[in-house]
């Protein structure tokens, strides 16, 4: 029976899902449109089988096709981003973050990472998260003048704190990231380095940002955002590490492995290797440096003074709103972002002084220059009458009409 029999209630949910994505321009940056050939293979047969344990060595019969699925995905991870080794399994970038952390570190250990107001993640040493309550974290910041890293900074906090792991990546910051300068760092303090790429996979693969896969000693990222392919993570690391970070996937933490997202991971990384995934992830930059360049000219400010990747955090303090009332707004308008911490934010995490503002996923219209442009002063519109209702209604048609001409056709 199909799900218009068994449950149509839910069926009407997917549609109403479907129907909003169509008609919302989406500036998430941690969100993308999967191929159709992605999602074919999230909802294949490969779902029903258990398959605990790696290819060649699994706790269940029957696994002679699922290792060959897992293993093609190991080998075109490794063939995308030139690494030496790569686990496939871990169910999210947070899992595989956890998956690093306690393949070497122990309850206690010292890690240094980014603060979650300067861009970072709750997984890089936040305190409400586990990486900050099992470990002892310590944040670094940026520049107040750049709002940019400051390596400097960086480099004495390492020397203060002797950390076990430094952190490099992050979830709201613009500019390139300097991972051979941080490897230095690490190795002057006998720290291993994490790189987390979840944001700048799809850049790291067409080589559009520099990659860590030589200095890093793990790399972790998610599968979907930039890098177009279902949600789900991953880990790269040296043979030297291989052993430890499999077994902390498996048997340290998961058991299972959603083997019909590995396989659409595959497809994923088969759709990153082909040419027209380069030109992709160039119109990403583009559109994403176009629209900053507008706000710009609107009268708002960047922060970190721009963009060297697919997103960027407008501050909205010079607008009189918050990074919430904005967020709201911007939803009756038809557009979705997210509401972002500013470097050294004044406003409570929950409520922000900012927006960040990602282009992954109109790119992936097909969206371009002049729209873009039409986009930036859209929500300059929706900002300036967030009280009025009204208006955002007629904000929405026009939204939706964007929408029209450049439909989710992947």
């Amino acid at each position: 029976m199909n799900l218009h029999t068994i449950d149509p209630h839910i069926l009407e949910l997917i549609h109403k899902e479907e129907l909003r994505q169509e008609e919302t321009i989406n500036l998430i940056a941690s969100e993308n449109y999967a191929s159709h050939a992605v999602m074919q293979a999230t909802a294949s047969v490969l779902t029903n089988k258990y398959a605990e344990g790696y290819a060649g060595k699994r706790y269940y019969p029957g696994c002679t096709i699922i290792d060959e699925v897992e293993r093609l995905a190991i080998e075109r991870c490794k063939t995308l981003f030139h690494s030496e080794h790569a686990n496939v399994q871990p169910h999210s970038g947070s899992q595989a973050n956890m998956a690093v952390y306690f393949s070497f570190l122990k309850p206690g250990d010292t890690i240094l990472g980014m603060s979650l107001s300067s861009g970072g993640h709750l997984t890089h040493g936040h305190g409400v998260n586990f990486s900050g309550t099992i470990f002892k974290s310590v944040q670094y910041t940026v520049n107040k003048e750049t709002e940019q890293l400051d390596y400097d900074e960086i480099a004495q906090l390492a020397e203060q704190h002797k950390p076990k792991l430094i952190i490099a990546g992050a979830s709201a910051y613009s500019r390139i990231i300097d991972f051979d300068r941080i490897a230095t760092i690490a190795q002057s303090v006998g720290a291993y380095l994490h790189a987390d790429i979840a944001h700048i996979a799809g850049l790291v693969a067409t080589g559009l940002h520099p990659t860590p896969i030589n200095c890093a000693d793990f790399i972790t990222s998610t599968t979907h955002k930039t890098l177009r392919g279902p949600r789900g993570g991953l880990i790269m690391t040296n043979q030297k590490h291989a052993g430890s970070i499999d077994r902390s996937i498996m048997p340290g933490m998961q058991g299972g492995p959603l083997m019909n997202t590995i396989a659409a991971k595959a497809v994923a990384f088969h759709e990153a290797l082909q040419p027209s995934f380069v030109h992709y992830q160039k119109q990403v930059i583009t559109n994403a440096q176009c629209m900053a360049a507008e706000f710009c000219n609107l009268g708002y400010r960047i922060v970190a003074g721009g963009t060297d990747t697919h997103l960027f955090v407008v501050d909205l303090r010079s607008k009189n709103i918050t990074g919430l009332k904005a967020e709201i707004a911007l939803e009756k308008a038809g557009i979705t972002v997210t509401r972002s911490c500013i470097p050294f934010d004044p406003e409570k995490p929950w409520i922000t002084s900012g927006i960040r503002v990602g282009t992954p996923a109109i790119t992936t219209r097909a969206i371009k220059h002049d729209t873009c442009k039409e986009i930036v002063h859209l929500i300059d519109e929706a900002i300036n009458y967030h009280d009025n209702d009204t208006i955002l209604k007629a904000i929405n048609i026009k939204t939706r009409n964007i929408c029209a001409q450049f439909p989710i056709t992947v």
